[in-house]
């Protein structure tokens, strides 16, 4: 599919024939004419940005023709787009969504071809998607909650103020547990985690930290008066787990060992240097705490035959 400036993008329903939509190209983003456009919809006067789908052809102003002549497309559905005044001039800012598709694909180790292909979108939209703030339609977000084994309003935030687990049990559940490499590849190398300690009143406490994996040992950053600080010199527990609510299954690991504070300057500049985050509570947290585990457990809830 080629284009100019002043074409017509033109979608028509595939069952009929009939026009749907039609628009005026105000926009090339390729030299050669190629996908997407920036369109001025007849409709709404609305400019988008548009990745034509399989129903949608070019009508060019000097002989009024459609252009169908296009690469088999692997996509179907309404052309995608984006609203043209959302897309940053500088630096890139993914929208909510977007930053979820992203996570979440990571998550599985698929590539943005791979999820577009499942999701039967070009994978040039995928990333403008993950890339830009968009406002993707129902359908493209059905597409792509499927094709990464989630819900539409889990990639929409919804159940944010929820605690995980609010979906039905499995027919037929099978817990298993997981052995040590098993477990030290679910920790990864960072995220949000548990440290359960006893605080200095003697009461018990468990507390969300960001931690990292370094050599085997837990790390993460705190203050000296806070509730995770009193891991310090004592033996604790600390859990990492996740929760697939669409498939409702899951795991979870237990690391038990004792905690200390990291002293060596250039551990801690180290550490501080090349920490995937900082801590989520903010302020002022550069006390390092390490934890060695002295075991590591873990299990998992899958179907029974799996």
């Amino acid at each position: 599919m080629r284009a100019h400036l002043g074409d017509q993008l033109v979608i028509e329903s595939p069952a009929t024939g009939a026009t749907r939509r039609d628009g005026e190209i105000v926009g090339l983003h390729h030299e050669d004419g190629t996908p997407p456009y920036d369109v001025r919809w007849s409709d709404t006067d609305e400019v988008t940005l548009v990745f034509p789908g399989p129903d949608a052809h070019i009508r060019h102003v000097e002989d009024g023709q459609p252009d169908t002549a296009h690469e088999p497309s692997r996509y179907t559905g309404e052309a995608e787009t984006v609203a043209a005044a959302a897309r940053p001039t500088g630096t890139l800012d993914p929208g909510d969504i977007g930053r979820r598709v992203a996570v979440e694909r990571r998550r599985q180790n698929l590539s943005r071809e791979e999820t577009a292909r499942r999701a039967r979108m070009s994978p040039e939209y995928l990333a403008y998607l993950e890339e830009r703030p968009a406002d993707p339609t129902v359908a493209t977000l059905i597409r792509l909650a499927d094709a990464l084994g989630t819900s539409v309003t889990a990639l929409r935030g919804g159940g944010i103020d929820l605690p995980p687990g609010q979906g039905h049990a499995l027919l037929h559940p099978q817990l298993r547990d997981l052995g040590p490499a098993e477990c030290r590849r679910l920790l990864s190398t960072h995220g949000v985690g548990r440290i359960a300690v006893s605080t200095p009143d003697g009461r018990p406490a468990v507390v969300p930290v960001n931690y990292e994996i370094v050599d085997d040992t837990i790390v993460f950053r705190t203050a000296p008066d806070t509730v995770p600080a009193a891991a310090v010199g004592t033996d604790v527990a600390f859990e990492v787990d996740h929760v697939d609510e669409a498939l409702s299954q899951g795991w979870s690991v237990l690391a038990v060992g004792p905690a200390s504070v990291v002293t060596e300057p250039d551990a801690v500049r180290r550490l501080s240097e090349h920490a995937h985050t900082s801590p989520w509570a903010g302020g002022e947290r550069e006390m390092w705490v390490s934890i060695r585990p002295a075991s590591l457990t873990g299990r998992r809830i899958t179907p029974a035959e799996q």
